[in-house]
């Protein structure tokens, strides 16, 4: 199951229609109102909800997780751990009722998509984490993710992992390089070309392709890639959209390029040398999944305290060698640098995990589709894909 779950028809969607009509006055929450009761002193427990395979776990036993298990140990906190997230629309169904009628959620720490995390900040169901509490966060968060649109100076939220969304082809079955977004349309890709099906997943990096800066795009970027996604799905140049299942037809050369995950490609890479990932000349897009304390969470300080337990540089290292995204904590690179395993060193020098300076200068944080926008957006982008 994708970590970057697809947008269903009746999932953002649906759920958009719901709040932006009579539901929003009842669903938004007040400042004052966001806060519960913090038993952190006297209850040192903590409950964590997750994606599935993102943290470390131990190689003899897998229900054992390192840097979870040395947070308990050194704190005192014991920490209930969930991988209860296979889809953000799908986990917003779960937890909305409670939020948007000022329960409890039963968690008091959730990663989710950023542009999902956009929707939690725009309704106030997230609270304001205490960064004079936060000190690792403070000094090591990665400048470049610090202020994205939807919560500026991340006073909500704060990324678990990052990552980028680029090109991923098999250079040795194409015979030459993919450098442009728009080397996916050449002749010779014809019905050997996937996109990612999500509309958040998608549309960044095809704007970026027709030199859109996604920072500050417009309505009418986004119907012109849709304009030209819809004539590439007629002429059957686009072989069918994905969700993390391009990775198989990358794997057994039913697909030579696609629109892939950094992450993924990662591990592609360890079975198959050939496969490559690329950010385009004209941009790619870099993305979070963050951390976030619900409303009433009863154990907030317990939970601000374990964020910051992994922006420790060390900490962070230990998981960014199993997760193998986007370090979100620019100096664990170093910690890696000084292993003396081999392998672990080397991951200080990949680019996908610690973009070098000339990568970053190609990457941009997508401007939030709006709650007024995603409903039309949606529909559209659905009937092209077939969702």
């Amino acid at each position: 199951m994708s970590r970057r779950s697809l947008l269903s028809a009746f999932g953002a969607g649906a759920a958009g229609v719901a709040l932006a009509g009579c539901g929003v006055p009842a669903a938004y929450v007040e400042p004052g109102d966001r806060a519960g009761r913090d038993d952190s002193a006297g209850d040192h427990t903590l409950h964590f909800a997750n994606w599935p395979l993102y943290i470390d776990t131990d190689d003899a036993n897998e229900s054992r997780r390192p840097t979870l298990d040395a947070f308990g140990k050194r704190t005192g906190i014991s920490v209930t751990y969930t991988e209860e997230i296979n889809d953000n629309d799908e986990f917003f169904g779960k937890i909305s009722p409670a939020l948007m009628n000022h329960q409890q959620t039963g968690r008091d720490l959730i990663v989710i998509s950023d542009w999902m995390a956009a929707r939690f900040v725009r309704l106030g169901w997230v609270q304001e984490m205490d960064r004079a509490k936060q000190p690792n966060v403070a000094r090591y968060l990665d400048p470049q993710l610090r202020s994205p649109a939807f919560d500026e100076g991340r006073t909500h939220s704060v990324p678990w992992q990052s990552g980028i969304t680029g090109i991923a082809y098999n250079k040795k079955r194409l015979g030459r390089e993919i450098k442009h977004t728009s080397d996916l349309w050449a002749a010779d890709l014809r019905g050997k070309v996937t996109l990612l099906s999500g509309l958040d997943e998608s549309f960044a990096l095809l704007m970026q392709g027709n030199g859109v800066d996604i920072t500050r795009w417009k309505r009418d970027d986004f119907h012109d890639i849709c304009d030209q996604v819809e004539k590439l799905v007629r002429s059957r140049h686009i072989r069918r959209f994905t969700g993390n299942d391009y990775i198989k037809d990358l794997s057994t050369g039913d697909v030579l390029a696609c629109q892939a995950y950094s992450g993924d490609v990662i591990q592609l890479q360890a079975d198959n040398p050939d496969i490559e990932f690329v950010v385009p000349e004209e941009g790619a897009e870099l993305w979070a999944e963050s951390l976030m304390i619900p409303n009433l969470a009863r154990h907030k300080r317990n939970a601000e305290e374990l964020v910051d337990y992994y922006y420790e540089p060390e900490v962070a290292a230990e998981l960014a060698t199993w997760v193998n995204y986007v370090c979100p904590v620019p100096a664990a690179r170093d910690v890696l640098a000084s292993s003396k395993d081999e392998e672990t060193a080397a991951l200080a020098e990949d680019p996908l995990i610690f973009p070098d300076d000339a990568m970053r200068e190609r990457l941009a944080i997508a401007r939030d589709i709006t709650s007024e926008e995603r409903t039309e957006f949606a529909k559209k982008w659905n009937s092209i894909v077939g969702l």
